[in-house]
C-alpha cells in the first residue's frame, strides 16, 4: 500500500493498535492464589480446659531485611490459624490455656555473584530466605498466674533462589518456606503435648 493513501483514521487506528500491544508487552503477570494453610485435617487437642487464648509476643518490624509481612501465608496468621485448627477448650471452669506465639520472622540476605566474565555465564543465587517460628501452649489455673502445663515447639527452615526469578516463582518459594516450617513447628507441638500435658488430653 502507498503510504500516501494512508489517511488520518487508519494511521490513528494503526498508532492505537501498536501502543496496545506495547502496553500488553509490558504488563506484570496477574498474582497467583495459593491454597490456605489449615491443621483441622490433624484432628484437635481436646484439653481439658474452660478457654484457649491466642496471643502474640512477636511484632515484625515491618522493614528489611524482615519481609514476613510480604509472604502469601504470614508465619504469625498461620500460627493463629494452627492454634484454631487444633486446640479446642473442652473443660469446665478451673483451668484456661494459652497459646503464645514468639517468634514468626522471615529474613532476606543477598548473597555474593560470581565476579567478572565467569559471572555473566553463571546463574548464582542471589537471594537467601531465613524462616524462623516458635510457640508455647500454657495450661494455668484460672485463679492466680502459676503455670501448671507448658509445651514448646520452634521450626527454622532456609532457602536460596536464583537470580532473574519471577515475583510468581519467588513467592512461591515463599510460601513453601511456610509450609515446611510449619509442618515441622505441628509434628513437633504434637510430641510436645503428648509428652508435657498428658493430664490436660480428653479422648
Amino acid at each position: 500500500m502507498n503510504p500516501r493513501s494512508l489517511t488520518r483514521r487508519d494511521l490513528l487506528i494503526a498508532g492505537s493498535a501498536a501502543l496496545g500491544a506495547g502496553l500488553t508487552a509490558c504488563e506484570t503477570p496477574p498474582r497467583q492464589r495459593f491454597a490456605e494453610l489449615t491443621y483441622a485435617h490433624f484432628g484437635p487437642f481436646r484439653l481439658d480446659v474452660a478457654t484457649i487464648e491466642i496471643v502474640s509476643e512477636y511484632q515484625s518490624p515491618l522493614a528489611p531485611p524482615h519481609i514476613e509481612h510480604l509472604l502469601p501465608a504470614p508465619p504469625e496468621q498461620t500460627l493463629r490459624r494452627w492454634a484454631r485448627d487444633r486446640l479446642v477448650a473442652t473443660g469446665a471452669a478451673g483451668y484456661r490455656g494459652r497459646f503464645v506465639i514468639t517468634d514468626a520472622r522471615v529474613t532476606e540476605a543477598k548473597l555474593a555473584k560470581t565476579e567478572g566474565i565467569r559471572g555473566a555465564f553463571t546463574t548464582d543465587q542471589s537471594e537467601r530466605y531465613d524462616g524462623a517460628i516458635a510457640a508455647a501452649l500454657e495450661i494455668r489455673a484460672e485463679r492466680g498466674n502459676f503455670r501448671d502445663g507448658y509445651a514448646v515447639a520452634s521450626a527454622s527452615r532456609l532457602r536460596t533462589v536464583p537470580e532473574g526469578i519471577s515475583i510468581n516463582a519467588r513467592e512461591t518459594v515463599w510460601f513453601e518456606l511456610v509450609e515446611t516450617l510449619m509442618n515441622d513447628f505441628n509434628a513437633e507441638m504434637e510430641r510436645q503435648i503428648r509428652a508435657n500435658l498428658t493430664r490436660f488430653l480428653r479422648q
